[in-house]
């Protein structure tokens, strides 16, 4: 991965020069290339091409040359070798084509693009399901982008596979140690590296291109979060008008209070969609004097019927951690298909603590609670190794109101509410769970 500003070379060197060298060094093992919109992999295609075809290429290359019967812009082979480039837009036509190299170069066209969580969506599915696919094994990727927001396509990529990747953030303006490595720790990167060309705090990338002077005029005019994104490669959440990132205090562990003794709530929010449409969230909570702990959240999209599998192997999993103590709770509908829906859900749970509920209000009301307490400074994310699902539970947060889902935010109002109910029991650290049935 390469996060780079706008206007620095980052597409001339990565989707037009390196194509050309890999093609010389590599001429049996293809390339594909992909970005927001064909037309600009076209012409990054088209000026590949071009320089395979030049004449100070093929001094170098002599032996390297591009089939004249197959050199249409988004398609174009070598001559007497298996190698060629296809190009395309992100959702595009690359099915039926395999790759030994392929680029991703700016896969959202703009900021209003990668705010919308439905096509960032769109994004990451089309790289698991299309484009990843057609990376041969031993094949390399090179995504090169501008980030504008911390679950693009580069940020899912870190939480899911970091280890996987090598990453090359370049600043417009190079930071000290310590912002370099807060940035980084942000980010899910290594810390204590030192600026990746030797620069000194305050350097530009590019001088000759873009002065320190005409870097802080650009600071100025594209806002301290478009600069932090584009510019330093250091994409901050949008907020909404109602949480802030700081409101959540991530930890490693909760204390041994909550684990051995507090009372605690797995809450479903249910949605029974296929792969699209509405999530389906449980979170597990507990309070311990007055501290909101966040243990752990499930959040997928599923068939009601691998939801279902989804409810009893967490409440399994549940019961091992903690004891049999793990109440489970969730949203019952209503009219007869919500009765219906219920029952079974309590069949399947019968081993376990499980309680339908039904809600009233609006969820912005039953979100007030919480939202108290997590302004208050009084909630901690429990995030132990390997975890995944703290980048995309807050986030959710943050886009509050403005964003497409809210099921995990649901979740959490429901248990926090149910918990709440019993905050001075826990305080004293009795067990509140034989005296309360909801």
């Amino acid at each position: 991965m390469i996060f780079a500003p706008p206007q620095h070379g980052k597409s001339e060197l990565v989707s037009v020069r390196l194509p050309a060298f890999w093609l010389a060094k590599n001429p049996d093992l293809p390339v594909i290339l992909s970005s927001y919109a064909a037309s600009l992999a076209d012409s990054k295609s088209e000026q590949a091409r071009n320089l395979v075809e030049s004449e100070e290429y093929q001094r170098l290359f002599p032996d390297i040359k591009v089939n004249r019967t197959s050199r249409k812009v988004d398609f174009w082979r070598l001559l007497g070798h298996k190698g060629y480039m296809k190009s395309a837009g992100v959702g595009g036509p690359i099915t039926g084509h395999g790759a030994g190299l392929g680029i991703i170069d700016d896969p959202f066209e703009n900021w209003d693009r990668a705010q919308s969580q439905v096509y960032r969506k769109h994004v990451w599915d089309w790289y698991r399901t299309t484009f990843r696919t057609r990376i041969w094994e031993n094949g390399a990727i090179v995504l090169i982008m501008t980030r504008w927001h911390k679950g693009d396509l580069a940020g899912l990529l870190l939480d899911d596979q970091g280890d996987e990747w090598e990453v090359l953030r370049l600043p417009a303006i190079a930071e000290s140690q310590e912002e370099r490595d807060k940035n980084n720790e942000y980010l899910g990167l290594p810390v204590g590296e030192p600026d990746p060309l030797g620069r000194a705090e305050g350097d530009p990338l590019c001088p000759t291109r873009f002065s320190i002077n005409a870097l802080l005029s650009l600071k100025k005019d594209v806002g301290s979060m478009g600069w932090s994104a584009e510019y330093q490669g250091v994409p901050r959440a949008t907020e909404g008008n109602r949480f802030r990132e700081e409101w959540f205090k991530v930890i490693n562990e909760a204390p041994a209070a909550v684990i051995d003794r507090a009372p605690m709530v797995r809450y479903w929010d249910n949605a029974a969609t296929q792969d699209g449409g509405c999530y389906t969230a449980g979170v597990l909570m507990s309070v311990w004097e007055h501290i909101i702990y966040i243990l752990d959240v499930v959040h997928g999209q599923w068939s009601s019927e691998n939801r279902d599998k989804v409810m009893l192997s967490t409440a399994q999993t549940d019961a091992a951690a903690y004891g049999n103590r793990v109440e489970v709770h969730f949203e019952k509908e209503g009219g007869s298909s919500g009765v219906d829906a219920a029952t079974a859900i309590i069949k399947l749970l019968s081993r376990y603590p499980v309680y339908a509920d039904r809600v009233s209000g609006s969820k912005d009301v039953r979100l007030m609670p919480f939202e108290a307490q997590a302004e208050a400074g009084n909630v901690r994310l429990v995030a132990r190794p390997g975890t995944k699902w703290v980048r995309p539970y807050i986030d959710e947060f943050l886009e509050i109101p403005n964003g497409l889902y809210r099921d995990q935010s649901d979740a959490t109002s429901g248990a926090y509410n149910l918990l709440a109910l019993r905050d001075d029991n826990v305080e004293t650290g009795s067990s509140p769970i034989d005296g309360y049935r909801g």
